[in-house]
C-alpha cells in the first residue's frame, strides 16, 4: 500500500513540469543549504549547552535580588548575636 517506483516517477515527473529544471535545482540547493544550516546550529546548541554544564557544574545560580537579601539577613542576624552577647 506505499508508493511504488511507478507512482513515483510520475509524481517527480509533473513536479518537473510544473516547477522546471532550472527552478528544481534552486530549491533543491536552497533547501539542502537549510538543512545544512539547521544541523549546524543544532551541533553549535549542543556544544555551547555542554561547555556551559561542564563550567557550572557545582555552582547554582544566584541572582542579584537573591544576593542581597541573603546578606542583609546574615548582617542583621550578625547584629542581633553581637547585640545579644555584650
Amino acid at each position: 500500500m506505499g508508493i511504488g517506483m511507478r507512482e513515483l516517477i510520475i509524481i517527480l515527473l509533473v513536479v518537473l513540469l510544473v516547477f522546471g529544471a532550472k527552478k528544481l535545482r534552486t530549491i533543491g540547493t536552497d533547501l539542502g543549504a537549510a538543512v545544512k544550516g539547521f544541523k549546524k546550529s543544532m551541533g553549535d546548541g549542543d556544544a555551547e549547552e555542554s561547555l556551559g554544564q561542564i563550567k557550572h557544574q557545582g555552582a547554582d545560580a544566584e541572582f542579584p535580588e537573591v544576593a542581597a537579601s541573603k546578606a542583609r539577613t546574615e548582617q542583621t542576624s550578625a547584629d542581633r548575636n553581637s547585640n545579644g552577647n555584650s
